[in-house]
């Protein structure tokens, strides 16, 4: 029962992320989407580069993989082996291939996990140098139990089926107060460019251009000789949080954060800038911070070769406008 419901987990995850694409953005339809995926993805790593400038061709045909893994393959996971196993072996590739291309922290060594569900006994024993275990009697209160749990993941499972039937279907929400039953989905839409949020300082009171110093971030392309790093299975809240906040012009209600990390900057908080790569001003504070907006793109080929540089970036706008301490104060003072 228990790899049932480890089945019944991976579905929802794999068949949730496959129709919130195909009802998403128009790319996913118009097998484009990977054209522009690996470059504004939230962390690219080591290999995004390279796999942005495979043949379109190939990208149409991975699109139409996707989908063929997402909302197909999954109800093999309930068939009998070795069908099962194939649909097993199908989406850890598919998992593996996301891994190599992307940081996408751990949810694809979680997705791996419950496609080791699909394997039976025989399947893990003929690769693996395991015994097939003898089976035992179920004691009956555990057999109630099952049941019992069984009978609970069902009725918990209604609304998120129900949410995946839906046209209105919405990612990752959960349907009760436990969070035991949920329903998920990834990369409904495709961001067509890359936007990248660029943190600086200044000891200046009335500074020149050259005057401001870059804090660079952990995961986020900042400097554009440096490769994109890998970062995955590990988790960089704060960088997704920058390429979240990026997609849009101005910060909104959600970006409060961003200015509890400005305010940590300008007081040299070193415990919170940990989360940052560096800082410009290891000694003595900055007088003022602001925050850059640029678009940034992979270099191509013929590019790299010439300059060795993995990113081109232009100036789009001014995200957050210099700030001191008492300007912050003053924010948090009036709630603006």
């Amino acid at each position: 029962l228990v790899i049932w419901l480890l089945k019944w987990v991976l579905f929802r995850n794999m068949f949730g992320a496959g129709l919130i694409k195909i009802r998403g953005d128009d790319c996913w339809r118009e097998l484009t989407c990977l054209d522009y995926h690996y470059e504004t993805q939230p962390i690219p790593n080591p290999l995004s580069w390279y796999a942005h400038h495979l043949p379109k061709p190939f990208h149409r045909v991975e699109v139409l993989g996707n989908h063929v893994v997402e909302l197909a393959v999954p109800f093999l996971y309930f068939a009998p082996q070795p069908y099962a196993a194939v649909a097993g072996v199908l989406t850890i590739g598919f998992q593996l291939w996301l891994a190599l291309t992307g940081n996408f922290a751990f949810l694809n060594a979680l997705t791996i996990v419950q496609g080791v569900a699909t394997f039976s006994d025989g399947v893990i024993a003929a690769v693996l140098p395991v015994g097939t275990p003898e089976p035992a009697a179920t004691p009956v209160p555990l057999e109630i139990a099952a049941a019992a749990l069984a009978l609970l993941v069902l009725a918990l499972s209604i609304r998120p089926v129900l949410n995946m039937l839906s046209p209105s279907q919405v990612m990752n929400t959960a349907f009760d107060p436990l969070n035991l039953v949920n329903t998920y989905g990834a990369f409904g839409s495709i961001t067509k460019r890359r936007y990248q949020l660029v943190i600086q300082g200044t000891r200046e009171s009335d500074p020149a251009e050259d005057d401001w110093e870059t804090y660079e971030t952990k995961g986020q392309p900042v400097r554009t000789d440096e490769r994109p790093p890998q970062w995955a299975p590990y988790h960089l809240r704060l960088d997704w949080q920058l390429w979240f906040a990026s997609m849009r012009p101005r910060p909104g209600p959600r970006q409060r954060w961003l200015f509890a990390l400005l305010e940590a900057a300008l007081e040299n908080d070193e415990k919170k800038l940990s989360l940052l790569d560096t800082n410009p001003f290891p000694d003595e504070p900055p007088e003022q911070v602001r925050v850059l907006r640029y678009r940034y793109e992979f270099t191509s080929p013929g590019e790299r070769a010439e300059t060795g540089e993995w990113w081109t970036r232009e100036r789009v706008g001014t995200y957050v406008q210099p700030v001191s301490g008492a300007d912050l104060r003053r924010r948090a003072l009036f709630g603006r």
